[in-house]
């Protein structure tokens, strides 16, 4: 994709299918449980066995409403579940209950941050459908197991429309649609089991041109970075055919992490293919107007909106409330800190510094450390001078570890920080006096080693020395 005369762009499509939080299927009563044995969660309704009849999971279309919404899209009072027929080993029933002419929700739109900006990316449609099972290609040697719990898991599909234009977009769209999801919880979106898979629609056309070439499509995939190479590789492949005077084919593929290479999976259906038909054992789903708008209402406040007003009511740099915002439980941990400390940018530097380090170190979650309020307590001791920033550091790990409060930590291992002078000049005479050589440099212009001799001390008196008072000790003592 060169500049200048000739040169081609990437126009992409992204659909990414949500599996929503519920505990049972979309059409009965299996649990969506990830990990049990397999074939375990079967019933005749994720079979189709005759006479076995689908009943809506109401509360899957209540995450998936509110999902909509969040994305701007127009939902619809009425919408009709479809039979979507095809044939494969992980659909013993020979279709899929899906939404076709008249899904859930159509015209949203999303604001996508990107390095030099923000794009809008229009999404085309919202519908709700089942998943199908799992086909095993390692289980059976020289063959394939089928798993259907997944059968019946209740999905969304949301359809953004071709306004991508290069691998990267196509990742921060991604990334920024799934932190949405989770700010919503209308879905767990762990893409290692599956929750958040993508197909990617890629052609290339010339710079400047309006027609679309023709596409192909990328299928399931489940990482941000296999999304990224694989269109990528696409777009080479495809640019490398235009520029060679070949023609695209309109196909199936598969991405191979293993090579970093596509390859073909089958010719690509229309739509007329899966003979759709409306599903005679479901009535069209129906949403009253009222219901819709009271779920806009409880809508929760979204990333970029709270990524705003955290600037605009803590003051905090772009940064910060950039982190901060990152997921929707570090959000809300900052908040009832720098509620309960009355100092947000205090808040802001304990939780994205000392708490974040600390909590990685440990693999575990912010709902799993420390209370909002004994992180407040921290804070005040560090901002009083009763204990160092350094001290502050060793007690919040103390407390992530024992449970124990500040105030315990500090009092129990005499932790308080110390003023006494006749203490502190203890400190400051025996390291000078352990180090006469650094000394004599110090007064012949080698200035730097104040930083040493205020390092010995800190570390004589653990971390406890006052340590405006050392530096007026020192600059006495080492005085010519």
């Amino acid at each position: 994709m060169s500049a200048g005369a000739g040169a081609l762009e990437a126009v992409i499509g992204l659909e990414v299918h949500i599996q929503l939080r519920t505990e049972r299927k979309l059409f009965c009563g299996d649990s969506t449980r990830f990990g049990d044995a397999p074939n375990t969660n079967v019933c005749p309704v994720c079979l189709g066995l005759p006479g076995a009849l689908p009943t809506m999971n109401g509360h899957a279309v209540t995450l998936a409403v509110r999902a909509a919404l969040a994305f701007d899209c127009e939902v619809h009072e009425t919408s009709v579940f479809a039979r979507k027929n095809y044939f494969y080993p992980d659909l013993p029933k020979g279709y899929q209950i899906s939404q076709f002419e008249q899904p859930l929700a159509t015209t949203g739109q999303f604001r996508v941050r990107l390095p030099d900006g923000e794009k809008v990316v229009r999404v085309r449609r919202m519908h709700m459908e089942e998943d199908a099972g799992k086909s095993l290609h390692d289980r059976v040697p020289g063959g394939t197991a089928v798993d259907l719990n997944r059968a019946g898991t209740p999905l969304v599909e949301m359809v953004s429309e071709p306004d991508l234009r290069t691998p990267e977009e196509a990742r921060a769209y991604l990334q920024q649609v799934k932190q949405i999801l989770e700010y919503l919880d209308v879905s767990d979106c762990n893409m290692e089991e599956g929750s958040l898979r993508v197909d990617a629609n890629v052609s290339v056309r010339p710079v400047g041109s309006q027609a679309l070439g023709t596409k192909t499509e990328l299928k399931n995939m489940n990482s941000f970075s296999g999304v990224e190479k694989a269109i990528a590789a696409e777009v080479r492949r495809q640019s490398e055919i235009v520029a060679g005077g070949g023609r695209v084919e309109h196909i199936t593929l598969l991405w191979d992490d293993a090579r970093g290479e596509v390859r073909p999976m089958r010719s690509k259906e229309e739509s007329h293919d899966y003979r759709y038909f409306p599903e005679p054992d479901l009535p069209p789903l129906v949403i009253p107007v009222a219901e819709i708008e009271a779920a806009r209402g409880e809508l929760p406040e979204l990333p970029h909106t709270r990524r705003e007003r955290f600037g605009r009511e803590y003051a905090l740099p772009t940064y910060d409330a950039e982190v901060l915002t990152s997921t929707r439980g570090l959000a809300d941990y900052f908040e009832a800190v720098a509620r309960a400390a009355d100092d947000p940018k205090q808040a802001s530097n304990w939780v994205m510094g000392p708490l974040l380090a600390a909590l990685k170190e440990r693999g575990i979650e912010v709902g799993s450390s420390v209370a909002p309020a004994a992180l407040a307590e921290l804070i005040a001791l560090v901002r009083d001078a009763t204990i160092s920033q350094n001290v502050g550091k060793e007690v919040l790990r103390k407390m992530l570890d024992s449970g124990r409060s500040a105030k315990e930590i500090v009092e129990e291992e005499g932790l308080a920080q110390v003023r006494d002078a006749g203490q502190l000049e203890g400190w400051v005479d025996a390291v000078l006096a352990a180090h006469a050589d650094e000394v004599a440099r110090f007064r012949t212009g080698e200035k730097k080693l104040q930083g040493f001799f205020m390092g010995e001390v800190m570390k004589s008196s653990r971390g406890k020395a006052d340590p405006g008072e050392v530096a007026r000790l020192l600059a006495r003592k080492l005085a010519p």
